[in-house]
């Protein structure tokens, strides 16, 4: 395994909830748009929504400046976190951010068709569940700005829970 993937693959595991309800959708988001704010003052959307039952839990931008394409971008990561189980920035190193290599491989038309392989898109797993129970998606900022604001905020929640600081 490429030491990236294998660093990706370890935040993966380091972001398994104990639970994961309206309510955990809820407060990541708004720690997601909180931090976005204050971080960059590029446009993003943050997207949050159930695996099996396509639910929005939490859908919001960060200011003015987004559009449908930040729709669609959001549709595609989300997919493509689904039918692989594993984030869009790790799908984006496996195949070396080449596009037409990974849409040839699965057949999915030109440039990966509805899946996206740009980071932002991140896989939802909470312990003794098998599977993926959940997505959340940032689009907006860079592939690895939108996938790095989702881990670091997991680890914050997943913290915050921990000391009592939240409930879970």
């Amino acid at each position: 395994m490429v030491p990236q993937l294998a660093e990706i693959a370890a935040e993966e595991a380091r972001c398994t909830f104990n639970r994961f309800t309206a309510e955990t959708a809820w407060a990541l988001g708004c720690m997601l748009r909180d931090r976005l704010r204050k971080a960059s003052t590029k446009p993003a959307v943050i997207n949050i929504t159930l695996a099996n039952s396509d639910q929005l839990l939490f859908h919001a931008a960060t200011g003015p400046g987004t559009g449908p394409d930040n729709d669609q971008w959001v549709a595609r990561k989300r997919r493509a976190v689904l039918r692989w189980s594993s984030s869009t920035w790790a799908l984006h190193n496996k195949y070396k951010g080449d596009e037409l290599a990974f849409a040839g491989k699965f057949q999915l038309g030109p440039r990966g068709g509805d899946y996206a392989i740009h980071g932002g898109g991140f896989p939802v797993r909470v312990k003794g569940v098998e599977g993926v129970v959940g997505v959340i998606v940032v689009s907006g900022l860079t592939m690895q700005e939108d996938h790095e604001v989702i881990v670091e905020v997991i680890e914050e929640y997943l913290q915050k829970v921990a000391s009592g600081e939240l409930q879970d």
